[in-house]
């Protein structure tokens, strides 16, 4: 009899925990990041400020290595002697340019990056305000996942939440 109740016992507690883990899987889920950041409403208008601000800074540099070509153009037509005493002015063209150039990528780059970190800061906190409100004990990005159940997939509510929160 001690046998029998030792077996039922031990059946009991290994059907409790396997039923405690299927409750736990309920509680985990995953999020489309990249999806997440790329249809975030936010991310769209910024796409669209960085557009014009690339389009403001190709213009200036356009016209700027148009001013150097034509100087350049200029100084090939003179004699050696011409050459040399404006050969510091064309090298100050130059390297203005690459200032200016090397400047203005940094700064959009600084922009970019800043613009990433609020934009992700915010899919973050929407995760993280509906997986407190849900219940969700773990809550994935689908990069590490080797396999996923959609069912799990909670990318649609989080991009809710940041599209219906996002002002202009």
């Amino acid at each position: 009899m001690n046998r029998k109740t030792g077996v039922l016992l031990a059946a009991i507690l290994i059907s409790s925990f396997c039923l405690g883990l299927a409750q736990a899987a309920e509680k985990f889920a995953y999020v489309d990041l990249s999806r997440a950041f790329s249809e975030y409403n936010k991310t769209k208008d910024y796409d669209k400020v960085l557009t014009d601000k690339e389009g403001v800074y190709t213009a200036e540099r356009d016209k700027k290595v148009s001013e150097v070509k034509q100087f350049q153009d200029k100084y090939n037509l003179l004699s050696e002697k011409e050459k040399q005493s404006k050969q510091g002015d064309l090298d100050t063209k130059v390297k203005t340019l690459q200032d200016y150039d090397r400047q203005k990528q940094a700064d959009l780059r600084k922009d970019q990056d800043e613009k990433m970190k609020e934009i992700l800061k915010d899919i973050d906190e929407a995760v993280k305000k509906y997986s407190e409100k849900e219940g969700f004990t773990m809550v994935f990005n689908d990069r590490v996942l080797v396999y996923q159940e959609k069912r799990l997939d909670i990318t649609d509510k989080i991009l809710d939440i940041l599209n219906k929160g996002y002002k202009k």
